[in-house]
């Protein structure tokens, strides 16, 4: 996956307590879960089965593979790989065509970037999908891309977190995972998140978030800066003072 994976050049840590945030894509930076849902609902109903919002909401933040097992089990007679080609690629058409932006996450990935804190997509979306919606933000907002082609286990699993968490260790000398911001929507996310070590920050969308005292919550991104990020790390990191 050369386009998703640059060569690592070191780079120095951020100064202040925030390292590196590492970012959802679909319903945190972009608003495409009505296209996934409705891709899912076509397919379904191609081969005269029934699927309804209830189940499709159930996939959010899901790996692929999962996915695709639960419209087998609603009577898609695809393989795994065929039904999950067949997803991207009504979403990635959709999205050529346009791209639903979630509040303030463009301003808040551009505002990271002056400040020089590196940002990695961790998506389940595979590549041909992320890249679609990496090639219009600006040339270097994310560091690398992993998606979910690039794992064993997606999430809830903590590989994709920790498979980003490494690479950019070996990027960023001191990389720390009580420094670094996972911000995710979804349950499938914020637990992958948080079982690879990471400050977790949960920013519903589609659907509620449970109470959990282990991570932080926001309702929105819109108005957020990277200050904000920081304060979430200080506040994780019990008596430290940066």
């Amino acid at each position: 996956m050369s386009s998703t994976a640059p060569a690592p050049q070191e780079t120095e840590p951020a100064n202040g307590p925030l390292q590196a945030v590492l970012w959802d894509m679909d319903g945190t930076i972009v608003d495409t879960e009505p296209y996934w849902i409705q891709a899912e609902k076509d397919l379904v109903h191609s081969y005269g089965g029934s699927w309804t919002t209830s189940d499709a909401e159930a996939m959010i933040g899901q790996a692929l593979t999962f996915s695709a097992g639960l419209l087998q089990s609603a009577g898609v007679p695809l393989t795994v790989r065929e039904i999950i080609d067949h997803l991207i690629s009504r979403v990635a058409e959709q999205v050529r065509r346009e791209v639903p932006w979630r509040p303030g996450a463009r301003e808040l990935l551009a505002e990271l970037a002056g400040a020089g804190i590196p940002c990695v997509l961790v998506t389940m979306s595979e590549a041909v999908l992320a890249e679609e919606v990496s090639k219009r933000l600006p040339a270097g907002t994310f560091s690398f891309l992993v998606t979910g082609d690039m794992v064993q286990q997606g999430k809830p699993h903590p590989e994709p977190y920790q498979l980003a968490f490494d690479r950019l260790a070996a990027q960023v000398p001191g990389l720390s995972k009580d420094r670094v911001v996972a911000i995710e929507d979804s349950l499938p996310g914020v637990t992958s998140a948080r079982a690879a070590g990471l400050v977790t920050l949960g920013v519903p969308h589609f659907l509620p978030l449970p109470p959990d005292e282990g991570r932080h919550e926001w309702e929105t991104l819109a108005g957020k800066t990277a200050a904000d990020l920081a304060s979430l790390v200080s506040a994780s990191v019990s008596g430290a003072a940066w």
